[in-house]
């Protein structure tokens, strides 16, 4: 599919080239069915045309490489990588982008991709839609090999690709159609922007920063979506537990969604960032402004001395110590030293050899070992031996507990840096409303960001908006701030619009990843299969910057004894700082790491004891009643048996199959593992607040303003879901006002698996308060039911019904009639020095099974299937719940077998792997709902839990097939294969042989 052709020296009048001079040409072709002439140069890459020119930015830039495949467009009809393909190689072609999928209705394909939950954050949907596309022509009914085959190329990072697979097989199932009581609406009767929105928040009144295209100012303007988008469902039925397709679906499938960098205003300045390419240096700059004076078009460059607040940022404010822009020296490779911003055709050609800057390289630390040494600087004087911090859970007498054990094992495991590789890079624009700043960007948490973009910047934080764009995947890296101050800087001096689009390469170098780890621990247990005790130890690489090693640290002690009941335990995780790159948030916030310590020794425990594994699992596991590690007494909504309980016919029937392959084969064995999986939803002993705003406005509309940044998660869909079943009236009637902190209440951070069930909970509040007064103010009980008949508000109890008419009713200043504002903060308590407390109000539950096959001679793995059962308490929706399955699973494999981020190495998405199409097998999803009493309607969060057993899960199925635990996680096909040989005995000569 990837195209590169050759380069366009002459003119090509044949084919609609004329070339004008100054490197420039006009060049003619159709797109989407219209005739259009652009006059650029011949080389200029053929997504920038159609995103910048052309303004059709559903195709999407991720890599500019090849190697993502979001910029797929179809050129006569075939799968190109626009980002290969010159613009003067497009002349008098047909170009289709996934704008011209839809003809004045929703495609069949684009129909049954909403329908499947085939699109969550919809980053990498367009490029899907169209290479699909192009399968069905001439394939109307592919088989899953030539789906596989067909999207192979076009990487994503959050379904899992199962639903996307579904999707593209099952699309001749849906015909397009207009009649109301189709599945899915006309693609022409729906905006993701609502009617009548114009100008309602002060920063859209500015003309200053938009494009003369119209296009930033419906940017702006995201923060209200139509949410009448179900069709599958009676206008009167219960939300909760129903599968509407999710109500910011249509605009993913179309392109109309925007992301941060769809929505340039035309006359925003371009930013560059200069970065060091060094561990660990200092610098010097030379004269600045003599240098942009020599390039036409530069307006400035910027430097830590023109930050005008304070040069310091942070997730958690005690722990802050990243400057935006490093002053004198850098700590690691690719920490950003200076801003250059200019017109945005000068900076396409912008040759920044000569930039001046003048480097010393210092001697850098990567790993914790060295950086504990008793001799080893300090990267941040304050802070003793290089430790950012520890975390600390003791109870009971682990090391009596572990001497008297009938059996004991001891264990060491080792993890790699794993990159986010999320499909859209970071990417934004900065412009000043007034005396206001405006960020107009992808993030997870917009309230943070202007926290500490109004720091950096010197302004107070009622003088920093931030407007968060869809979010093209986040997974925990884009709760940090990035570029939000360096925009808001240039945007700042100049006054002028500012915009900042990462490349693939500085958005792996700059970024966080999950935390490398150093683990050992010990388990022991009694001649009856019971865990008598536990100690864990963990070293965890927190590089250059604190970011969120904190938690890690915090958080790894409290889980690491898995969902058992581990009666004397001591661990003890560390954040430990190295010159390498930041580590931060990633799904799971160092618990991944530690199940795979815990969950591969229960497997050798298990073996020791000669009891099944699934079932030594199932004698230990936490129950109703239980306490955890940490002295919490779990009263209710422990899920973990169940989970494990609806495992056991698959694992019988996954070993029984093992053991008939195994019988057949020698040169391939197939293997069987099962890990389980616990997660606290929320900070650990921490506030933890969201607030929900909801109200019925004049003309019936009820209107949600919903805080949580939904990063394809379904936050958006989800938390209205719970609101509506708690207010007592139909989705269709919602209106959403999204994340945008000059207009909504905070509803916190979209991590830690929180949203679902903090946010959700605080809409559950508001919709009951809602619903009581209006209940109140008609005089009527809890019994009566809502109805909305256009302007007015039909209430019945028994024979008797009262009409309200909205109109006649006194407006509040935000156009309210009646309204609610809830907040919700879980219930926990501060854990003492030995680590005992109430850390979270909710735990979530899992249990996976890996079924694979190992080839022995070349150390490749072949997963066959995977079974994931989780307890979710409540699903909200079920098809989001699976489609967040999928994809934690995806990420659980690229975790396991092949994601090994090595700076300077993989700095790209063609070095660095992550699962493809092919690599993902058969997943079978099994809903668990073991209510918690604590979450709406019952509901537990999810998004971490997913991921955390697939890894162990995996590397215990490859020790049941080769009898070799891979002991340095990826289990790479030469760790694989090395650990077969050293099994075995044989010498190093004839393994080379």
């Amino acid at each position: 599919m990837n195209q590169v052709l050759p380069e366009v020296s002459e003119a090509r009048p044949e084919l609609g080239v004329v070339q004008p001079g100054l490197g420039r040409a006009d060049i003619a072709f159709a797109v989407n069915g219209a005739a259009v002439s652009v006059n650029v140069p011949p080389l200029r890459r053929l997504s920038q045309v159609l995103r910048e020119e052309l303004r059709l930015t559903g195709t999407k830039v991720g890599c500019d490489a090849g190697d993502c495949g979001a910029c797929t467009v179809l050129v006569d009809g075939d799968p190109v990588c626009a980002c290969l393909m010159p613009a003067a190689s497009a002349a008098g072609a047909s170009v289709t982008t996934v704008e011209g999928l839809a003809n004045g209705r929703l495609s069949a394909l684009q129909a049954s991709f909403l329908a499947h939950g085939a699109a969550q954050c919809g980053i990498c949907t367009p490029a899907l839609l169209v290479a699909a596309t192009a399968l069905l022509d001439t394939t109307p009914r592919p088989t899953e090999t030539e789906v596989q085959d067909a999207l192979g190329g076009i990487l994503c990072r959050c379904t899992g690709y199962r639903k996307i697979i579904a999707a593209v097989m099952e699309a001749g199932r849906f015909e397009p159609s207009t009649d109301s009581a189709a599945p899915h609406p006309p693609a022409g009767t729906f905006s993701p922007y609502s009617d009548g929105e114009k100008g309602e928040a002060p920063a859209l009144a500015t003309p200053s920063p938009r494009s003369s295209r119209g296009e930033g100012e419906e940017q702006r303007e995201r923060h209200s979506f139509d949410l009448g988008l179900d069709r599958r469902m009676p206008i009167s039925g219960n939300a909760v537990g129903a599968s509407p397709v999710r109500l910011d679906g249509v605009p993913k499938v179309t392109g109309a969604e925007k992301f941060g960098g769809d929505s340039f205003p035309a006359d925003a300045l371009a930013v560059l960032v200069v970065r060091s390419p060094h561990y660990h240096a200092g610098f010097a700059f030379g004269d600045l402004d003599g240098w942009a004076n020599k390039h036409p078009g530069m307006v400035g460059v910027f430097t830590a001395a023109d930050i005008p607040g304070k040069n310091c940022f942070g997730v958690i404010g005690p722990f802050a110590d990243q400057p935006a822009l490093a002053e004198g020296f850098a700590r690691l490779r690719g920490e950003a030293v200076a801003l250059v911003a200019g017109e945005r055709e000068a900076m396409f050609d912008l040759d920044m050899s000569d930039f001046p800057i003048r480097w010393t390289e210092l001697p850098h630390i990567l790993q914790p070992s060295e950086a504990q040494a008793k001799d080893a600087a300090l990267i941040h004087g304050n802070r003793p031996s290089n430790l950012l911090t520890s975390g600390f859970v003791e109870r009971g007498d682990p090391e009596t507990a572990l001497a008297n054990a009938a059996v004991a094992v001891t264990g060491a495991i080792e993890t790699s840096y794993v990159e986010h590789a999320y499909i859209e890079p970071e990417a934004g624009h900065a412009y000043m409303d007034g005396d206001t700043l405006v960020v107009v960007a992808c993030t997870q948490a917009p309230y943070m960001d202007r926290d500490d973009t109004a720091k950096v910047l010197g302004l107070p934080v009622d003088k920093v908006r931030i407007v968060p764009t869809a979010t093209g995947g986040g997974f925990g890296s884009k709760l940090d701030v990035s570029l939000q101050p360096l925009i808001g800087l240039v945007a700042l001096k100049t006054g002028r619009p500012a915009a900042l689009a990462y490349t693939r390469n500085e958005s792996m170098m700059s970024t966080t990843k999950r935390h490398p780890a150093e683990m050992k621990a010990t388990i022991g247990a009694d001649a009856d299969g019971h865990v008598t005790g536990m100690i864990f130890s963990g070293d965890f690489n927190t590089g250059a910057y604190a970011s969120w090693g904190p938690t890690v640290a915090n958080r790894v002690p409290v889980h690491a004894s898995g969902p058992y009941a581990t009666p004397n335990y001591r661990a003890e995780g560390r954040a430990i700082h190295t010159h390498g790159p930041i580590s931060g948030a990633f799904r799971g916030f160092g618990v991944p790491q530690a199940t795979i310590m815990q969950e591969t020794l229960y497997d050798e425990l298990a073996g020791k004891l000669g009891i099944d594994r699934l079932d030594f699992r199932l004698r230990n596991c936490l129950r109703n009643g239980s306490e955890t590690v940490a002295g919490q007494r779990l009263e209710s909504g422990v899920g973990i048996a169940e989970c494990l309980e609806a495992l056991l016919p698959h694992w019988a029937r996954a070993q029984a199959d093992a053991d008939t392959f195994n019988s057949n084969h020698e040169e391939k064995k197939r293997g069987v593992g099962v890990a389980s999986c616990w997660y606290g939803c929320g900070n650990t002993s921490l506030p933890n607040p969201s607030t929900i705003r909801v109200g019925i406005a004049a003309d019936g509309t009820v209107i949600l303003h919903q805080g949580a940044v939904d990063i394809g998660q379904g936050s958006n869909t989800v938390i209205t879901q719970i609101c509506a079943d708690a207010l007592g009236l139909p989705l269709e009637k919602f209106r959403l006002k999204s994340a945008d902190t000059a207009i909504s209440p905070d509803a916190g951070k979209t991590s830690a698996s929180r949203q679902t069930f903090v946010t959700g909970k605080a809409a559950e509040k508001a919709g009951r308060t809602l619903r009581e007064k209006i209940l109140r103010f008609a005089n009527v009980s809890e019994k009566a039911t809502l109805q909305l008949d256009g302007a007015a508000i039909v209430i019945r109890e028994g024979e008797a019904t009262r009409r309200i008419d909205l109109a006649s009713l006194d407006m509040d200043a935000d156009g309210f009639v009646f309204r609610a504002e809830e907040t919700y903060d879980p219930p926990t308590l501060p854990l003492d020095a030995k680590g005992q407390g109430k850390p979270y109000a909710v735990y979530g539950y899992g249990a996976q099974i890996a079924e694979l096959e190992v080839d022995l001679k070349l150390g490749t793995v072949k997963l066959i299937k995977i079974t994931a059962a989780h307890d979710v308490g409540k699903a909200i929706n079920p098809l989001l719940v699976e489609g967040q399955i999928e994809g934690g699973i995806a990420q659980g494999i690229g975790m396991a077998l092949m994601e090994e981020y090595i700076p300077g190495r993989t700095e790209n998405l063609h070095d660095y792997l992550i699962p493809t199409i092919g690599d993902v097998p058969p997943i079978e999803t099994i809903l668990v709902e073991v209510p918690d009493p604590e979450g709406p309607f019952g509901a537990k969060g999810l998004g971490e839990h997913v991921l955390i057993p697939t890894a162990p899960a995996i590397l215990n199925a490859i020790r049941h097939a080769t009898g070799v635990l891979v002991t340095k996680v990826p289990a790479t096909p030469t760790r694989i294969r090395a650990g077969i040989l050293g099994k075995d005995g044989i010498r190093e000569k004839e393994a080379r042989a």
